[in-house]
């Protein structure tokens, strides 16, 4: 591990930000992953695997397009999100919020923690983590 975190190019001197077209879908990916998760009873696992095995099929719509195959992260980052628990999520506004922080901390992050796995769940982590802190101080 110590070699990769030496010889990997994880660190950047230059820092890209991802497109915010991209990172809209963030939230897309929450609420469907949410959906599947709470109303359909699939469970958080099986609801954030179909939103991301359906997202998986986006760039087959249009294989020249330079923005369809971005999509596909970006709504697995907010199907992590969309499986918490409902004794944390308390309904769609949270997710909703939830995974609107996500897609900024998705929008910073571009260059950050390259070839590192977990950077989404992480990410998803920080959103619902921010959500509820909020939550918590505001009430």
């Amino acid at each position: 591990m110590l070699y990769s975190y030496f010889k990997s190019p994880i660190h950047h001197h230059i820092h890209e930000y991802e497109s915010i077209k991209i990172a809209l879908w963030v939230p897309i990916g929450a609420i469907v992953s949410y959906y599947f998760n709470q109303i359909f009873g699939l469970g958080p696992v099986m609801g954030a695997a179909l939103t991301g095995t359906l997202a998986s099929f986006i760039p087959n719509i249009n294989r020249d397009s330079d923005y369809l195959p971005q999509l596909p992260a970006a709504i697995y980052c907010g199907a992590f999100v969309g499986m918490s628990s409902s004794q944390v999520a308390h309904g769609f506004s949270f997710i909703l919020t939830a995974s609107v922080f996500t897609a900024i901390f998705l929008v910073i992050s571009k260059s950050l923690l390259n070839g590192v796995g977990g950077k989404l769940g992480t990410l998803a982590f920080l959103g619902v983590s921010m959500t509820y802190l909020l939550l918590y101080l505001f009430k």
